[in-house]
């Protein structure tokens, strides 16, 4: 056991609901970390042999997966995106709740039989692997963002994107026509690390304790 710990963390809608819980797992980022202004990636935190970075959520994944960091929190779509052999996802952390979900235009044309559709998404592999389910080879165009707009443009018929309470695909005259999966915030941790550094094993006993505390109040 050398080294500091990295413990990754994603920027966006996930952040504000996790701070709590790693508050009472043990993990507390330095007062720097809630200065908007700073537009550091690396932070210090309460432990002297912990730091925090704070990254995309696809990145959380891909530096747990490859060691950079050895923990993180992630949602679950993320996991499923890249399907890590690296990648333990112990914990349900029970927050950072929505959905993936199909959409298209309120009042489209039906496509029903069709076996290719060219959809929009940041979510390639779960996309082709839904409509595959289907008989449907799903030809997808990457984006990282403003999946909504991309119908309107003639850029894709479909979109396959992240809803919480809906209120986007409504403002932008979707609606949504397929359920792909639920998703919620998981701590994950790098496999390698979990067996060779204690430190990991008692971080993950400190958010599954913490979890079941909650599960049960």
């Amino acid at each position: 056991m050398t080294g500091s710990l990295t413990f990754a963390i994603p920027k966006g809608r996930i952040l504000d609901e996790a701070l709590p819980v790693m508050a009472r797992a043990g993990v507390v980022p330095e007062d720097a970390f809630h200065d908007k202004a700073n537009r550091s990636l690396t932070f210090g935190t309460t432990r002297e042999d912990m730091r925090l970075i704070r990254v995309r959520a696809f990145d959380v994944a891909t530096f747990v997966a490859h060691g950079a960091a050895q923990l993180g929190i992630v949602g679950s779509d993320v996991i499923e995106e890249f399907d890590y052999a690296e990648l333990y996802a112990p914990v349900d952390l029970d927050i950072g709740h929505c959905h993936l979900a199909v959409a298209e235009p309120k009042g489209a044309s039906a496509t029903n039989g069709a076996s290719h559709l060219r959809v929009a998404t940041k979510y390639p592999n779960l996309t082709r692997r839904h409509f595959e389910r289907q008989g449907i080879q799903a030809e997808c165009v990457k984006l990282n963002g403003a999946m909504e707009i991309a119908p309107e443009l003639g850029l894709a018929g479909r979109i396959v994107d992240l809803v919480s309470s809906g209120q986007t695909l409504k403002d932008n005259g979707l609606v949504e026509t397929g359920h792909i999966m639920d998703i919620t915030a998981r701590l994950i941790v790098n496999r390698a690390a979990l067996k060779t550094d204690p430190r990991v094993a008692e971080l993950v006993e400190a958010f599954r304790a913490d979890s079941a505390e909650r599960s049960a109040a």
